[in-house]
């Protein structure tokens, strides 16, 4: 089944970048809708952008504009390029995958997360 590994997490400054990248193991990263989700503590986590198998992505209102979220089937990798960072984007940051080809049901695979902090 498949396993993910998320990178690229750091601290940045407010109106800054940072490229987030989850390389999927064990199975076709293609087959299954691919998602960034967030957390910080005390909170739930919340879904970030989401990838469907045939390309078709989706956002939070709070990260449209700023944030986008791609793949690369043949490298088996996802990636998350987050724009104009503000305070609010400081979290923790997980990879999901599946179970299904769209990304009308929840996730069944996570990643250990990579911490993103803004700081003004």
């Amino acid at each position: 089944h498949v396993q993910l590994v998320e990178s690229g997490g750091g601290s940045v400054q407010v109106g800054g970048s940072l490229r987030l990248s989850c390389v999927a193991s064990g199975d076709t990263m293609g087959r299954y809708c691919m998602g960034w989700f967030r957390q910080i503590p005390d909170k739930e986590r919340e879904g970030v952008a989401g990838i469907e198998s045939d390309g078709t992505t989706f956002y939070a209102d709070s990260v449209k504009g700023r944030f986008t979220i791609s793949k690369d089937n043949a490298k088996n990798t996802l990636y998350l390029q987050m724009g104009d960072l503000k305070p609010d984007d400081t979290a923790m940051y997980y990879c999901a995958a599946g179970p299904l080809r769209s990304c009308s049901v929840l996730p069944n695979k996570w990643g250990q997360g990579t911490q993103a902090t803004v700081t003004s």
